[in-house]
């Protein structure tokens, strides 16, 4: 969330941000309620600082009738604010909490998302000389995918992954992994992107695939609730992404200023219900309800966070270029970058099958705006304490890559080309 003080002393522009993100917020409300919240507080703290300071005269000796009436009636005042204060700080956290972050001065403004803007498009689109197939119906054929057995099971939205496509999302896993838990291949992709940082791996981590609903709250990803799984009798969610256990780990956290940036690579099965989404993309594995995702996550000091950003979004076209597949860059408008994002960054692959682009990828760049209400800090050189700045970005959503590596890569005897970058890891096949 904001800082108050921020918002106090720029009262406009967080309304007028607010309003660019799509969000309808009375600014003055809050600053209303924080007003109150102030002086009650205030008047408690006195009240608290009286009863103490009774105490103290009392103590080792027998209270007079005059304290012992004026410790009553503290105590009776207390009864009664306090209660109050309790209301008025729940209603303020709860306006404070619906504040969006500030965007990033080059987010284009837009009240839709087909206000988004194509920065950049890399590679031609496939061409074929047969009418390409979607990757549905080739793996269908291949017997890959087995959605009508998992709808038996589980119902819509699910599916059985199957023999060789199973192998190929391992290999993808281990491209990754590979690529980005060393120094080399970070260097090369900071390098070419004009970018001057701290060359640190990524840590590869199994994250645990549920999280308390005060976590989930504090990463301001839990809304709209509808979308998430809750585990019932428990105060536990499943997750829908990895940053979403990621960037909560370390709540309550300081880090010392030479160990970030921190830098983690999750691999998770996610889980979302796709509210509001009934007789869309239902062919196939484009939208499900499980799915498995590699995820960046960083924690950076503020000087290092928009760097960070832009380094996620430089690894996430390496990799895409690795895998020689056709794609476009989209900066996301203010309406479509999130709640919690100060900037947002998408990438579109093109699916032959379909005969478009569609998102495979996206980049987050949160500010100190998660880890203000997580408390994760960072103790610069100087001793100072400051929060840490977050960034999240998908290194591949697993079933959509594959979708684009069937679609781009497909025969017309419906084999399937291997990228060359992962036939190491299919013991060096060249087709499926």
């Amino acid at each position: 969330m904001l800082d108050i003080r921020f918002i106090r002393s720029n009262t406009k522009a967080v309304e007028v941000n607010a309003h660019n993100k799509g969000y309808d917020i009375k600014i003055s409300s809050l600053i209303k309620l924080d007003d109150e919240r102030r002086e009650l507080q205030s008047k408690v703290d006195k009240l608290r600082e009286e009863r103490n300071d009774i105490v103290s005269q009392t103590k080792g000796t027998k209270p007079s009738d005059e304290l012992i009436a004026k410790g009553k009636a503290i105590k009776d005042q207390l009864s009664i604010i306090e209660p109050q204060l309790k209301v008025v700080n729940d209603n303020y956290l709860e306006l404070l909490k619906k504040v969006p972050n500030m965007a990033a001065s080059d987010v284009p403004v837009g009240l839709t998302e087909d206000e988004n803007v194509v920065a950049k498009t890399v590679g031609d689109i496939t061409k074929f000389a047969f009418k390409p197939r979607n990757h549905a119906e080739i793996a269908s054929d291949r017997g890959w995918i087995d959605k009508e057995r998992a709808a038996k099971v589980t119902g819509s939205r699910f599916a059985y992954i199957k023999g060789d496509l199973v192998k190929l999302q391992m290999a993808i896993v281990q491209f990754v992994i590979n690529t980005l838990s060393g120094e080399e291949k970070i260097a090369e992709i900071a390098k070419s992107s004009g970018l001057d940082i701290k060359l640190t791996p990524f840590v590869p981590i199994l994250p645990p695939l549920m999280l308390r609903t005060q976590m989930y709250d504090s990463m301001d990803r839990l809304e709209p609730r509808d979308d998430r799984y809750k585990i019932e009798g428990d105060d536990l969610w499943l997750q829908g992404s990895a940053e979403h256990v990621l960037g909560s780990m370390h709540s309550g956290e300081i880090f010392e200023e030479s160990e970030l940036p921190f830098r983690y690579l999750g691999y998770a099965t996610s889980f979302r219900r796709e509210a509001g989404t009934y007789g869309k993309d239902m062919e196939g594995i484009l939208r499900m309800h499980q799915f498995d995702k590699l995820e960046m996550e960083s924690f950076t000091t503020a000087d290092d966070g928009l760097n960070e950003h832009l380094l996620f979004v430089a690894i996430q076209e390496y990799l895409l270029t690795q895998l020689k597949l056709p794609y476009r860059v989209i900066q996301k408008c203010t309406f479509d970058i999130g709640k919690p994002n100060s900037r947002g960054i998408d990438m579109e692959t093109w699916l032959p099958g379909q005969d478009k682009y569609r998102e495979t990828h996206t980049a987050d760049y949160m500010t100190d705006y998660q880890s203000r209400r997580l408390n994760t800090r960072v103790r610069r050189a100087s001793g100072d304490l400051e929060l840490v700045h977050t960034n999240d970005a998908t290194a591949f959503a697993l079933g959509r890559i594959m979708i684009a590596i069937i679609e781009n890569n497909q025969t017309e005897d419906g084999k399937i080309n291997i990228p060359s970058v992962l036939q190491p890891y299919l013991s060096g096949k060249i087709t499926l």
